[in-house]
C-alpha cells in the first residue's frame, strides 16, 4: 500500500458525549438547567440525532428525510439538517440550537482515539501518504491542528467542499488524485460500512473499525499498520 485514507468521526476522532456537549453550551451562554432537566434534554437531543458525529436519529420525521439524505453536500445543508432535528427538542432559549451546532465544530469537542497519533506518525515514518475523507459540513482541519495531528495528514477530501458525499466513489478519487496514488494501492479505513465501502468501487482496500467511545477503543487502528506493510 502506498497510501491510507481515513474517515474522521468515529475513526480517528470521537465527539464528546451529548451531555458534555449540552453542558458546555449552557456554560458558555450562562444558562442553567436543573440537573434532571439537563439530563432529560441531553437524552432527547441524542434520540433526535441532533449532535453531528453522535448517535443517528432514532426516528427521523418525514419532513427531514430529503434534507437529511444530502446534508453533507454543503455547509448550509449540514447546519440546516442538524439544527432542524435539534429544534424538535424544547430548550430554554431557541438560540441554543445554533450554539450547539457551533460547539460541535470546536476542537475541544473532539478527542482523538488513543492510538490515532501513533498510527498516523508511524505511517509518516514509513513514507505512506495519508488522506482524510469525510462526510462533513465544515472545515475539520483546525481540529487536527489543535490536537497536533495536522502534520501527519497530506490531504483532505471533505464532502461539503466538493458537493459530493460518500459512498460516491468520486470523493475517494479526489483524495487519491491529490496524493498522486493509484486507488488499487490505497487502503480506506472507516467506521461506516455503507459510506466508507464506496472506496471499493475504485479498487481500494477497505478496513472497518467500530464507532465506540474513546475509552472503549484503545487500539483498533493499530492493525492498519500490519495491513499496509512497510510502505
Amino acid at each position: 500500500m502506498s497510501a491510507v485514507l481515513f474517515d474522521f468521526s468515529g475513526t480517528l476522532f470521537r465527539i464528546e458525549s451529548t451531555e458534555s456537549w449540552l453542558r458546555a453550551v449552557l456554560r458558555e451562554t450562562g444558562i442553567s438547567l436543573p440537573e434532571p432537566e439537563l439530563a432529560e434534554a441531553a437524552r432527547a437531543l441524542e434520540s433526535a440525532g441532533a449532535q453531528p458525529g453522535g448517535a443517528r436519529p432514532e426516528r427521523l420525521p418525514a419532513e427531514f428525510a430529503e434534507m437529511w439524505a444530502v446534508r453533507d453536500r454543503s455547509a448550509e445543508q449540514h447546519r440546516a439538517a442538524f439544527t432542524g432535528v435539534s429544534r424538535q427538542v424544547p430548550l430554554p432559549d431557541p438560540a441554543l440550537h445554533d450554539a450547539l451546532y457551533d460547539r460541535h465544530m470546536k476542537p475541544a469537542a473532539w478527542t482523538p482515539y488513543p492510538d490515532t497519533e501513533f498510527v498516523l506518525r508511524t505511517l509518516r515514518e514509513r513514507g505512506i501518504a495519508v488522506g482524510v475523507v469525510s462526510n462533513i459540513g465544515w472545515d475539520l482541519r483546525p481540529v487536527f491542528r489543535e490536537h497536533g495531528l495536522d502534520a501527519y495528514v497530506d490531504t483532505y477530501a471533505l464532502s461539503y467542499e466538493h458537493g459530493i458525499q460518500k459512498p460516491d466513489p468520486r470523493l475517494f478519487a479526489v483524495a487519491c488524485e491529490a496524493l498522486g496514488v493509484d486507488p488499487k494501492d490505497v487502503l480506506m479505513v472507516g467506521d461506516e460500512r455503507h459510506s466508507d465501502s464506496g472506496a471499493a468501487a475504485l479498487g481500494c482496500g477497505v478496513h472497518f473499525v467500530d464507532h465506540r467511545p474513546v475509552t472503549e477503543r484503545p487500539d483498533a487502528l493499530r492493525p492498519v499498520l500490519d495491513l499496509v506493510g512497510q510502505g
